[in-house]
This record gives C-alpha cells, sequence and structure tokens, in this order.
C-alpha cells in the first residue's frame, strides 16, 4: 500500500499496527494507505471506538465518517456493547438509522448484561427505536442476564404494546404460553 497522504486535525482511522510496526495502516477520508507509526504516537489523542462515541452523542456526521471509514460496527466496548447498543440507549433515531443501513450490522449482539439494544431502547423508552429494531428483525424473545426480554424491562406503555405485538406474531412462539393446541378447532 501507497503512504496515505493527511493533514493537521484529519482523523485518522488505524486499521492495522501489527504487520508493520513502523508503518501502520491507516484510513481518512476514505482511503487507505500507510502513515509513520512515530509520527501518529507522538502527536495523537487515541478515542478508543469512535463509532461508539458518536452514537452515543448523536453525531451523524461523525458516525457517518466512522463507517466510510472502515470503523466496525459490530465492535465491542468494554461493556461488550455495540455502537447500536449506544444510539439505541441514547434516543439518536438517526444514527440507530444510519447504523441498520450497514449491511453486515449485527442486531442482536447481548452485553456482559445479556441485554441487546432492544433492550436498551426499551428500558429507556424510545419506542421508535423499538419498532426501528424490531422490523429489522431484532428478537424480542432474547433474554438478558437476569432473565428478562425488553418487554420486561419497559416502563413505556408504546414500546410495550409494540413488543407484545411482535413477541405474539413472531416465530419461535413457545407452545405453552398460548395454551393447548386443541384450543385451535
Amino acid at each position: 500500500a501507497d503512504e496515505l497522504s493527511f493533514e493537521e486535525g484529519d482523523n485518522l482511522y488505524i486499521l492495522d499496527v501489527k504487520t508493520d510496526p513502523n508503518w501502520w495502516k491507516a484510513s481518512c477520508h476514505g482511503k487507505v494507505g500507510l502513515i509513520p507509526s512515530n509520527y501518529v504516537e507522538e502527536n495523537t489523542e487515541e478515542v478508543l471506538h469512535p463509532l461508539h462515541e458518536a452514537a452515543k452523542r448523536g453525531n451523524l456526521t461523525f458516525l457517518e465518517e466512522c463507517i466510510n471509514n472502515k470503523v466496525s460496527v459490530n465492535g465491542l466496548d468494554k461493556a461488550g456493547c455495540t455502537a447500536l447498543h449506544w444510539a439505541a440507549h441514547a434516543g439518536n433515531e438517526e444514527c440507530v438509522k444510519q447504523l441498520l443501513k450497514v449491511p453486515n450490522i449485527e442486531i442482536n449482539v447481548q452485553n456482559k448484561l445479556g441485554d441487546t439494544p432492544l433492550h436498551s431502547c426499551a428500558w429507556k423508552g424510545h419506542s421508535e427505536i423499538v419498532k426501528m429494531l424490531l422490523d429489522k428483525g431484532a428478537d424480542p424473545t432474547l433474554k438478558n442476564n437476569e432473565n428478562k426480554t425488553a418487554f420486561d424491562i419497559t416502563n413505556d406503555s408504546a414500546c410495550a404494546a409494540l413488543l407484545k405485538e411482535y413477541l405474539m406474531t413472531s416465530p419461535p412462539v413457545a407452545a405453552d404460553d398460548y395454551g393447548d393446541s386443541d384450543d385451535s378447532e
């Protein structure tokens, strides 16, 4: 790969530091190339999870820049959360929409507490995001470490109604939740 040109103040996304310790693979403004590691180490401030930070703060421009520079949408922070967890928790609808457009996004990732992004937004009462996630295939039957689904932990009536509707219409359905199959005759 060629040397990557960048200017002071540009955001550099470090993609590989292991292959050659003197030249790191990075991307900037959507271009990928090599940068001298000694320069970067002396003159930068590290943001460990830039996509998570953008999602948390609702910074759509930075979130899109991260995605365009190949920052993984499925990367986990130390709590085991993805950027989608944080965008859902914070109620940042535009960030959630943008993340859900990324083809390889995993929407049912469970963090260290067992919570999915669906748990995160249901807990905070963000019904629009609950709907977006359910429409994209989020599994409302997943339980966290306390054995609770997103429906179990929401206090918001709009979230509860959406989750109940999806729980009643989406497979897998536990047969014992709906009585005997004899009732269907």
